[in-house]
């Protein structure tokens, strides 16, 4: 079933609707969707460079709105919906053990969770569970999902399809890359403060 939808999103990606798809994709992903709109991104962003940076924008607006779907189900549906999404993703009972990363870690959880290959849908109801910070919420996902999609766009633009079995293969180690760059920013700023 998984590998369907993976081929019809990238068919997707070639079609004239590609724009509306690549929103819908991102928008489900960050809420219950199994399939990242990283998959659908890359190809648009190699068929029309020049669209690449507006491709990004319509991810992570379209993400943050999904985003914010997410929280919803985990603030308002947590025990029946949000318990069960978590679930069908491997993480069911571990919803403590990510609770307490949240508990430590705070908003940096949102970072670190945005752009590593952890499904994001979880980072949203969990934080919709938690009842962390709304305006936090969205700012912190704008900067994940933003950097997350801004990066994958640029990489397309630059190497074209070439790029896509290198990006598949290695998405975590860059993604965790990325993140520890990210975090080690933001707590220099703390501390310099």
């Amino acid at each position: 079933m998984a590998i369907n939808a993976y081929r019809s999103i990238l068919s997707a990606a070639a079609s004239p609707r590609a724009e509306p798809m690549l929103f819908a994709v991102s928008f489900a992903e960050s809420s219950f969707f199994p399939l990242p709109p990283d998959v659908m991104l890359g190809p648009m962003c190699s068929a029309r460079p020049e669209r690449a940076w507006r491709y990004a924008l319509v991810c992570t607006l379209a993400s943050v709105l999904g985003g914010l779907l997410g929280y919803a189900i985990g603030y308002a549906l947590f025990q029946s919906v949000g318990s069960w999404i978590i679930s069908v993703f491997g993480y069911g009972g571990r919803e403590q053990e990510l609770r307490a990363f949240y508990d430590q870690y705070g908003a940096l959880a949102i970072f670190i969770k945005g752009l590593t290959p952890i499904p994001f849908k979880l980072v949203t109801i969990i934080s919709g569970a938690m009842h962390f910070s709304l305006p936090v919420f969205v700012v912190a996902c704008l900067i994940t999902r933003g950097a997350r999609f801004f990066l994958v766009a640029w990489l397309f633009r630059t190497y074209g399809p070439s790029i896509a079995p290198v990006i598949e293969k290695r998405i975590g180690v860059v993604m965790l890359g990325v993140a520890i760059v990210l975090v080690a920013a933001i707590l220099a700023v703390r501390f310099l403060h």
